[in-house]
């Protein structure tokens, strides 16, 4: 008999989604970051709390001391120490004693709520769940990022030369074989983790993220005025192409490609714009712009709160997701499909998976073929409404949240 085959009773409690019954959980979430801060795996693990709850399941999050609170979900936080101060995005070695202080929070956390399911989130979070979930006789699911390791190449905190990486790579593997099962948020994640940590492929499920495509309305929803006033606010000349960006700033998100391609579209056309949403590198790519004398057709607006990026996003005509990691999702793709944003992206697994034959791609790494494919969305506007109305059809019908969470609610079930 299959997972999604297993009989469940019928109580009192019991949630009815679509055809299929689930039992309400008491999940336990470990999140080794400053929740909740905009950005990629916040959105994730905060999406999933959501959904989680509205299937009648009850979710407390257990996370650093830092991070701003968000309606909607239970944050417990770790003590901090005295001048603590959020925690940088990606690897930092004030981690270590976060995450010892996490652990006891989990622990207390647990022995009052009484979990169903541990899930912990990015590497720690399974290491720190193992014990967790052992002590409260629960299983425990690793929610897969992407490779602990590329991470900490990505973010420059590690050489693939230096003494530490054998034995981070080998805490990597021993952290990837504890969970009972593991979720991943890509094929090409869970590929891997079969491939080069020699993970069994009977405990590892892909759940590629999803979006809320009632809260994320497609640009036709927003009126002329309703764009060209937001435009306005954000400092945006009248008249130009709006070309979006919403995500991270570093260098592993292509955001160095990215300027270099707009320094580029520029020699050929002057009324094309760049709304670069995000941080935390908003200064560096902001004297890059200068440098390269692009800096009045680029816009940096900073940290924009989750709940304002669908406003936000709708000021864009076209979408751009230069990403270069290529063990990590780009949830920020199903964002711009909500939205109905013709999206360019570089030619990886991850984002085919996602945008389908919709999507615009690019060699990986190639700045003149990205600027070319912009020109190409940019001047061909029937061909880019074609390709914005199917993508945001795909994300209705395939990337919904409820939809995820029924996968991973199967998951749960077959532990539980």
């Amino acid at each position: 008999m299959m997972a999604s085959d297993v009989m469940v009773p019928v109580t009192e409690s019991t949630v009815q989604s679509n055809t299929r019954i689930y039992h309400p959980y008491r999940v336990l979430k470990l999140a080794p970051t400053s929740f909740f801060a905009d950005y990629g795996c916040h959105v994730r693990i905060y999406e999933e709390a959501v959904a989680l709850r509205r299937q009648g399941s009850k979710v407390v999050i257990c996370t650093y001391p830092a991070g701003r609170d968000i309606e909607g979900v239970r944050i417990e936080r770790s003590i901090g120490l005295p001048g603590g101060r959020e925690i940088r995005v990606g690897a930092s070695s004030h981690k270590l004693y976060l995450d010892l202080l996490l652990s006891a929070k989990g622990l207390r956390t647990a022995i009052g709520f009484q979990p169903d399911i541990v899930h912990g989130h990015l590497h720690e979070g399974a290491f720190i769940g193992w014990p967790v979930s052992r002590a409260m006789g629960c299983p425990l699911v690793f929610d897969f990022q992407g490779s602990l390791t590329a991470e900490m190449l990505d973010h420059n905190f590690l050489s693939s030369r230096s003494f530490a990486y054998r034995p981070f790579r080998w805490l990597e593997r021993t952290i990837n074989h504890l969970a009972d099962a593991i979720i991943t948020s890509s094929r090409p994640a869970a590929d891997l983790l079969i491939r080069e940590f020699g993970c069994s492929a009977a405990k590892i499920f892909s759940v590629i993220d999803g979006v809320d495509t009632e809260v994320f309305q497609p640009v036709w929803a927003y009126t002329d005025q309703e764009r060209n006033r937001l435009r306005q606010a954000l400092g945006i000349p009248p008249g130009r192409r709006v070309v979006v960006y919403l995500g991270l700033l570093a260098e592993y998100q292509g955001c160095t490609h990215l300027l270099k391609a707009a320094a580029r579209i520029l020699r050929h056309r002057n009324d094309v714009h760049f709304l670069l949403m995000g941080y935390p590198g908003e200064n560096r790519y902001r004297a890059l712009a200068e440098r390269l004398d692009v800096a009045s057709w680029v816009t940096f607006t900073g940290r924009v709160p989750y709940e304002r990026a669908p406003r936000y996003l709708s000021a864009g005509d076209v979408a751009v997701a230069p990403k270069l990691a290529t063990t990590e999702a780009n949830g920020k793709l199903l964002n711009y499909m909500a939205l109905g944003l013709p999206t360019v992206a570089f030619d990886l697994p991850v984002n085919r998976d996602v945008l389908g034959p919709a999507g615009v791609y690019a060699p990986v790494g190639d700045v003149d073929a990205l600027a070319q494919k912009l020109l190409d969305v940019l001047e061909d506007q029937s061909d880019a409404v074609a390709r914005g109305h199917e993508l945001r059809r795909r994300a209705v019908e395939q990337f919904s949240w409820d939809l995820a969470i029924r996968q991973i609610l199967e998951v749960y079930q077959q532990l539980a």
